[in-house]
């Protein structure tokens, strides 16, 4: 009886320990900083006005749900240079970055500023996201 007892005693610590380690994997996954690259295309002939919401209004309400701003960027090639906007931003964390933008749909500011810059037609095409992390030999952490 003595010798089923070790083995099965093995296996459940075991079990527990990876369950515990998986958890602590997901957690710290969920926990770490991220960077969150986003790409819009305008519709045609309205990229100024998405740079004037971004300059005039989006930044600032990014900053009242604790959204930093790292970077806004315009890409040089002929295909995206009149309808595109590349931008990162920085998240304590995944779910840091999901109530943030959470609480920035629900803003009634926000809401105000959106109506009133699609008041004569959507001025916002498409939109890219993508969540990042730094490596460990990444200066930006």
């Amino acid at each position: 009886m003595n010798k089923l007892l070790k083995p099965a005693a093995i296996s459940l610590a075991s079990l527990v320990l990876g369950l515990g380690m998986g958890v602590l994997f997901s957690s710290s996954a969920q926990s770490q900083k991220v960077f969150e690259l986003r790409t819009y295309t305008a519709t045609p002939g309205n990229l100024d006005k998405l740079h004037a919401r971004f300059r005039n209004h989006t930044t600032r309400i990014f900053n009242k749900h604790d959204m930093e701003v790292v970077g806004y960027w315009s890409p040089t090639s002929e295909e995206e240079s009149d309808d595109t906007i590349v931008y990162m931003l920085e998240h304590a964390s995944r779910d840091a970055a999901s109530a943030s933008w959470s609480a920035f749909i629900q803003d009634p500011e926000w809401s105000e500023v959106a109506a009133a810059s699609n008041a004569q037609g959507n001025i916002l095409d498409s939109i890219a996201s993508k969540y990042l992390v730094a490596t460990d030999y990444s200066p930006m952490k």
